[in-house]
């Protein structure tokens, strides 16, 4: 297991610096010692998950691309399409995310117009409990399937907003179900304020938001996103 953590690591430190990287760069990148780093690049340079250009640099192989695209055709052909109308509309980044174990995933993003921007990448895992997307999935749930997946993780403080006790979550959970949408105030990201919408059926295991900064996403811009959201997700089901 240490190993497999290992690999994903160093692609994952191909990945973040955006083309080639030498074997010391992404030794830094994924925090390995150089030795590791290169046995873990020879095994995934036979497996072509990862290239070497003449230069005796690293950049991500070709065997990916079947997989990101398979991966990216769940998600659905139109999801980009829907994310932008959000953006046309209300400026913010919208998100696409995904229930992925008891956690959620970002599948899909558009960002925003604006020079200040959410940095939420897709493919990023993010708590349940501290998100939009992730308590308006948990809403879809009862109590008890909510604190199963919250217990498996744990209720992690990400910043002084945080709901860190399972009887303030419960109480948010009822209030999303409530009014049909989630918020997110600075409880991920200081600074930082999101509302989110489950797709619903068939996709149960869906949820689109719109992030901002606290300065841009005012209680007005909320309650215009809230049913841009809701017709995002009928949209999504469709």
């Amino acid at each position: 297991m240490q190993s497999l953590h290992r690999a994903l690591d160093v692609l994952e430190a191909v990945a973040a610096r955006g083309g080639r990287s030498t074997i010391g760069e992404i030794a830094t990148g994924a925090g390995l010692p150089v030795p590791t780093t290169h046995r873990l690049l020879r095994t995934l340079l036979d497996r072509g998950y990862v290239h070497q250009t003449p230069d005796r640099r690293y950049a991500l192989g070709a065997r990916l691309v079947p997989l990101g695209t398979l991966a990216g055709s769940l998600v659905g052909v139109d999801a980009e399409t829907v994310l932008a109308g959000l953006v046309d509309d209300l400026g913010e980044t919208a998100n696409l995310a995904m229930m992925s174990g008891s956690r959620a995933q970002y599948v899909a993003q558009v960002p925003g117009r604006h020079t200040m921007r959410m940095f939420t990448e897709v493919g990023r895992m993010v708590d349940l409990h501290s998100t939009g997307v992730g308590k308006a999935l948990l809403a879809r749930l009862d109590d008890d399937e909510a604190l199963d997946h919250v217990r498996r993780v744990g209720l992690a403080r990400c910043t002084d907003h945080t709901l860190i006790t399972e009887e303030a979550l419960l109480a948010d959970l009822a209030l999303v179900r409530e009014r049909g949408y989630a918020l997110d105030e600075q409880e991920q990201e200081v600074g930082v304020r999101c509302v989110a919408v489950a797709v619903g059926e068939p996709m149960p295991w869906l949820a689109v938001s719109v992030s901002g900064p606290v300065t841009r996403m005012t209680d007005e811009i909320v309650d215009r996103a809230v049913p841009q959201l809701q017709a995002a997700a009928r949209a999504l089901s469709r």
